[in-house]
């Protein structure tokens, strides 16, 4: 019902939904949601069930990661099931729970779980994880038959990777039916993804647009539309580092820019208009407007950008409040700063154990006077407990 309810709430503004059943964050599973639905086949179908049921004509898919790491039929299981609940697409991420981002994506149990699927179901099957290039794309099309991939690290990268050249808007590639196809001189998956891939489908393809005009189309698109400088900052510094790249890629990815970029540079930013010099951004596109704003018709334009249209209702756009506060040491010092965080939540929690304890103690003790324990129940986990700041 949960589900539902939310669906609703975006369903006229969308073109369908798409359950995430393979985020393994803590927020997620704690409530039941992200992957802890890998473990809870039945929840997972009545969710897709509910919603195909309760949509009209929307189309309902989801994603998931795959269920064993080498063995596929738990996945393919899986699949099936909520094939049969009513799902009209499935993406498959190449790792299982627990897998870190900057480990290699199974690329083995991957594609044995898809070519199954594509022999026996006629849903879209989509493909996700360590898909950088064309090369990659090309691969496991090839090898498996998949319908489409799924980008979200390499678009980071490279947004273009998106785009689409001439010869690939007809699908030209080979297959294990074609008699040109000699099984036995394919390249085993693993040196693939070793393999740093040159020529027009490689990581420097002639078919993608330069990563320095790319973060510049992005921020001159974040002014435009008035977003906040931290989280600018924030999407930027992920486009010019591989701390999450699979380590097996990192040394293919080039991570210079045109101006010399740095991450230390970009950290030092405080405002949009720093981040827009520090790129020197100069594109001209043109600016949504509101009453209060300047008038329309104006562009984002050279050092015109920040203050020509980073304002909403006559304020700066940062002074408005911000959700989420980033600490540049995440991208300065990665390492340095997991550990810190690690230690932080270790800490964290074994304080919380003490005082869950000393609260018991002294709740039991306050219910024995007679007296009122709810006033001091924030110990105990409940409703009005408090996270530990970290």
């Amino acid at each position: 019902n949960l589900a539902l309810e939310a669906a609703r709430k975006v369903i006229q503004d969308v073109n369908g939904m798409d359950v995430n059943m393979g985020c393994p964050k803590k927020f997620s599973v704690s409530g039941g949601m992200g992957s802890a639905l890998l473990s809870d086949v039945q929840r997972a179908c009545d969710i897709i069930a509910t919603l195909r049921r309760n949509l009209g004509s929307k189309p309902v898919s989801a994603k998931i990661r795959l269920l064993d790491p080498d063995d596929p039929r738990p996945t393919l299981d899986f699949v099936r099931a909520l094939i049969k609940a009513g799902a009209n697409a499935i993406t498959i991420h190449g790792r299982i729970v627990g897998d870190e981002s900057h480990t290699v994506a199974r690329w083995g149990t991957l594609t044995e779980v898809v070519r199954q699927l594509k022999q026996t179901e006629s849903v879209p099957i989509i493909v996700n994880g360590d898909l950088y290039t064309r090369a990659d794309i090309r691969e496991m099309r090839r090898r498996t038959g998949c319908d489409g991939v799924m980008l979200a690290r390499p678009a980071l990268y490279n947004m273009s990777l998106f785009r689409r050249g001439e010869e690939e808007k007809v699908d030209c590639s080979i297959n294990e039916h074609d008699e040109c196809y000699n099984k036995e001189d394919e390249i085993p998956l693993s040196r693939f993804q070793m393999t740093n891939h040159k020529g027009r489908y490689g990581y420097d393809s002639p078919l993608l647009h330069n990563r320095t005009s790319i973060v510049q189309e992005y921020l001159a698109h974040c002014v435009r539309y008035r977003a906040h400088s931290k989280n600018a900052k924030y999407v930027v510094c992920e486009m010019m580092n591989a701390r999450r790249a699979p380590t097996n890629r990192v040394s293919f990815l080039d991570m210079r820019f045109d101006g010399g970029q740095t991450i230390a540079s970009v950290c030092k930013c405080k405002s949009l208009d720093d981040l827009v010099r520090v790129w020197d951004v100069k594109w001209s596109i043109p600016m949504r407007t509101s009453v209060a704003a300047t008038g329309a018709g104006d562009t984002i334009q050279g050092d015109n950008v920040g203050k020509t249209i980073a304002t909403s209702n006559g304020k700066d756009v940062d002074a408005l409040g911000d959700l989420h506060n980033y600490d540049d040491r995440y991208f300065l010092d990665p390492d340095k700063f997991r550990k810190e965080r690690t230690d932080a939540v270790a800490a964290a929690l074994a304080s919380s154990k003490h005082d869950n304890s000393k609260g018991g103690e002294d709740e039991k003790k306050t219910e024995d006077d007679g007296c009122e324990a709810d006033s001091i129940r924030d110990g105990d986990g409940g409703p009005t407990a408090k996270r530990p700041k970290i």
